[in-house]
């Protein structure tokens, strides 16, 4: 089988800021409250730009920061539940605004797990030979899906995009990936889509088209997930902590984060957040993270990292990441 390594990143934010206090304008909250609970400062919500026009922005820097042409690229995977359009996908959007002329493209739904779930299904194309470079796309514009009058939700969101080249490699890159889900707990975190509405049906009676969740099981949740998954990388790879370099997990919340560190005694400067600018990003928070990380000039050849993802579904996944990008 093949190594599959990180080429070059990218990533992608409207360019209006949203404080805490902005948001206490329009509904009962305040900077204390919300920092208290989340440690979101800020977030970037778009004004006019679109869920395809962040994804392209962050596509175009992950192929300059990879040194890649976009007809190099074979596959591309859009991570979004905001997208524009049912049809075309947001990955065919992205397909022809970049001229990538050689490359299958198709988007998928896994929410805040999304990313991970395109590193996963495009390594496996790169490992039995398919193809040899993919693009993976996390984008997300959740502020058009927030009940802006829920000040549990409202407050957590944030708008934008991350993008990664990955390919063939002499050397051991992305590895350990693992995606699973439990459809029996989404009911935990919703958000309908299109009605069913037609001659025969008037639409349904509980139709709410914005996102509803109940924060305490979907704390529960992360908190197990992101425990077990670090174990699991741990003895998969006959590893211990100290090896680590870097976790990034999801940006949902700091106190989840917070909560793992202590229970299992982790140095919580091991866990690299920026959730305190950009909130809860959905599908591209760990993108955005690992992007920063890179341009950062934080991340050295040989650094280790392990990413997680855990969202609505439910759904989850993990990999350790085994840094081969010299930095510029």
């Amino acid at each position: 089988m093949k190594n599959v390594q990180i080429l070059g990143t990218g990533s992608y934010v409207p360019s209006n800021i949203v404080t805490n206090d902005m948001l206490s304008q329009y509904v009962e909250t305040s900077d204390e409250w919300i920092v208290s609970r989340t440690g979101i400062k800020t977030r970037y919500i778009s004004k006019d730009e679109t869920t395809t026009e962040l994804a392209i922005n962050a596509a175009k820097l992950a192929l300059q920061d990879s040194n890649t042409t976009a007809d190099e690229i074979e596959l591309i995977i859009v991570a979004t539940i905001t997208q524009d359009t049912l049809t075309p996908s947001t990955a065919c959007n992205v397909q022809a605004a970049i001229g990538a002329k050689n490359a299958m493209a198709f988007d998928i739904s896994s929410a805040c797990s999304g990313f991970i779930y395109g590193i996963d299904i495009a390594s496996q194309f790169i490992k039995n030979g398919a193809y040899k470079k993919a693009l993976i796309i996390g984008a997300e514009v959740l502020s058009k899906i927030i009940d802006w009058n829920d000040r549990s939700t409202c407050v957590l969101f944030g708008d934008g995009a991350g993008a990664a080249v990955i390919a063939t490699g002499d050397e051991v890159g992305i590895t350990s990936v693992q995606c699973r889900a439990d459809g029996s707990k989404g009911g935990s975190l919703t958000c309908s889509a299109v009605d069913l509405k037609n001659i025969y049906n008037s639409g349904t009676k509980d139709f709410h088209d914005k996102v509803v969740m109940n924060g305490k099981d979907i704390f529960k949740f992360a908190v197990a997930v992101l425990e077990k998954s670090i174990e699991r990388i741990l003895v998969e790879n006959n590893l211990n902590i100290d090896d680590i370099d870097y976790i990034v997990p999801h940006q949902a919340n700091f106190r989840i984060i917070e909560a793992v560190s202590k229970r299992k005694n982790y140095d919580i400067n091991k866990f690299y957040m920026n959730l305190s600018k950009y909130g809860n990003t959905s599908s591209a928070s760990i993108i955005l993270a690992l992007d920063e990380l890179n341009k950062k000039n934080l991340l050295k050849k040989g650094d280790k990292i392990i990413i997680i993802g855990f969202g609505g579904g439910l759904t989850y996944g993990s990999a350790l990441i085994n840094w081969n990008k010299v930095s510029k």
